[in-house]
């Protein structure tokens, strides 16, 4: 077991209609590095050129073995320093439960309500809702607590800067090659940590955490090498797919690749469970921490047949068929996107 979300969706990878994984493994295929790129391969190459994208000091990067990892290690500095009156996390559910759920165990329950926290803790663009939010947003939320720390796993898909640029006293920016680039084997993440902080948290991940493997570091350089290619391919097909879910379900503007839909009051856990009778697979709003919905999921090539079986389910349980939007319809494309297809590999976010 990892965790439930994960187990979730590795135990119904068999579902013929595949809506659950979040990331672009199996829709598109991130370049493999060389044994030469790879015997060549140095952290510090890749901090650079990740400080470079992201717009800070390579001294404020700091590797990982993926987001979960860095949030983890981020979370548990954190809390090791929490005061006594503000040993919470300030959470807007639904969120991604590794988050709030580490936070937890290291004695900062989850809050949604306003008063002290040690941190506050957000996914942007939001996992599972796919909005971002401004920065305004996020300041007033984090107003009251001491650190913010932002989940960038889904930035890419959004187009936008990091938020790390700002150079925010007390807040902490994770990332990850998991979604963007569909790199769930290399196991490369980032936390991007305040000026102030370099020095102690420095010396930190130096007794908790072991270098990357040189492979993942390699492949890391080499898919932002590739970013130019691998940009225009997802942007085809998760532009198809929200074109395709906006021509039938009310969504707002969605800056990555992921809907929390609400059907009418019915439970989330039951719209998966007539879900998975159809061998459809999406994910329960209750291991967000939300039970009102379900998470659905655009980043794979078959999405509008998946999707079609989905809204089958959602029909039969509201008893009324769903309008069609034909003004969204004429932006679809007619055929689908060209290029690697196959199942993609189950991802815990």
């Amino acid at each position: 077991m990892r965790f439930p979300l994960g187990d979730w969706i590795d135990d119904h990878a068999d579902c013929r209609y595949h809506l659950g994984s979040s990331g672009m493994a199996g829709s598109i295929r991130h370049p493999r590095p060389t044994a030469a790129e790879v015997g060549r391969a140095r952290e510090i190459d890749l901090r650079d050129r990740l400080a470079g994208m992201l717009r800070v000091d390579a001294r404020r990067v700091f590797l990982a073995a993926g987001a979960t990892s860095a949030n983890a290690t981020v979370l548990h500095f954190l809390a090791r320093r929490a005061r006594t009156s503000e040993r919470r996390c300030r959470v807007k559910f639904p969120e991604y439960p590794p988050l709030y759920g580490t936070a937890a165990y290291l004695g900062l329950p989850p809050t949604d309500g306003d008063g002290r926290a040690a941190v506050a803790l957000v996914s942007q663009p939001r996992n599972p809702e796919g909005r971002r939010w401004s920065w305004s947003e996020l300041e007033d939320w984090a107003e009251t607590a001491r650190h913010l720390v932002i989940d960038e796993t889904f930035r890419e898909f959004s187009g936008r800067a990091s938020l790390a640029s700002r150079g925010r006293a007390r807040t902490w920016i994770t990332g990850s090659f998991t979604k963007f680039f569909g790199a769930d084997d290399l196991r490369v993440g980032y936390a991007v940590v305040p000026e102030t902080e370099i020095e102690e948290f420095e010396r930190y991940v130096g007794l908790v955490t072991d270098s990357l493997p040189k492979y993942s570091i390699a492949g890391a350089l080499a898919c932002l090498d590739a970013l130019p290619r691998l940009r225009a391919e997802v942007r085809q097909i998760t532009d198809r797919n929200i074109a395709v879910l906006r021509a039938r379900l009310p969504a707002p503007a969605l800056a990555a690749p992921l809907y929390f839909d609400r059907v009418d009051g019915v439970p989330g856990d039951e719209v998966a469970r007539r879900g998975l009778a159809a061998s459809v697979l999406v994910c329960p709003g209750s291991l967000f921490g939300d039970p009102s919905g379900v998470r659905v999921c655009l980043t794979r090539r078959s999405f509008p047949r998946d999707f079609a079986a989905y809204l089958g389910v959602r029909e039969r349980l509201l008893d009324r068929p769903i309008r069609r939007n034909r003004a969204a319809d004429r932006s679809i494309r007619a055929r689908p996107p060209r290029g690697a297809s196959g199942r993609a590999r189950a991802a815990p976010a």
